[in-house]
């Protein structure tokens, strides 16, 4: 039996795959996580969700292991808008985000035996103009401080989000169509050399 392995802390990537049916285990990958210089942001998901695979697999040394490893970010004009370090970080990137249209981009990586492989969905997702105490008030509910782009489109933010185009679960934080899809060729090709 394969043992499933998903190397991510979010809760929120816990109760997509539960959703969805999947039997998993969960074991956080420790990476740094800055991106490179000048890295263009659908490089760098997907660098950040096959270092996270490939950290977990090697660490469970276990030939039968399927490890998933994902990583999403929020992009603006070609700027990465990471989780946020303050209050104030998150009220910058609630403004630049404010009445205008950006990308949500998850990196995914499936690593087993065969090999890791990888992928990258993006989804646009228009935002509404904010007022500043919207901000303020929405910041001090402490949802912003642990998402990319620092908001939830699933929680309080979603009022904000007239339209989105492309995978809303991919704004969540993974993309489940993309994840089934590619856990099923994974698995076609291992099965024949079993």
């Amino acid at each position: 039996m394969r043992r499933l392995i998903l190397a991510s802390a979010s809760p929120r990537r816990r109760e997509l795959l539960v959703q969805v049916g999947f039997k998993f285990e969960v074991l956080p990958a420790h990476i740094g996580e800055d991106p490179r210089s000048d890295e263009d942001p659908i490089a760098y998901v997907v660098r950040l969700a096959r270092e996270k695979a490939e950290a977990v697999y090697a660490q469970v040394r276990d030939p039968e292991a399927i490890v998933i490893g994902a990583d999403t970010t929020v992009t603006l004009d070609a700027h990465i808008l990471a989780k946020p370090q303050h209050a104030d970080d998150a009220g910058r990137m609630l403004r630049m985000l404010s009445g205008r249209t950006h990308r949500v981009i998850t990196g995914v990586a499936i690593a087993s035996a065969t090999g890791v492989e990888v992928a990258a969905e993006v989804t646009g997702v228009q935002f509404l103009t904010l007022t500043d105490d919207e901000i303020a008030a929405y910041i001090a509910t402490g949802e912003p401080m642990d998402k990319a782009g620092a908001y939830g489109i699933q929680g309080y933010a979603a009022k904000w989000i007239p339209r989105i185009e492309g995978c809303y679960f991919n704004v969540v934080g993974l993309p489940l169509a993309l994840v089934s899809t590619m856990l099923d060729a994974k698995l076609r090709r291992i099965r024949p050399s079993e």
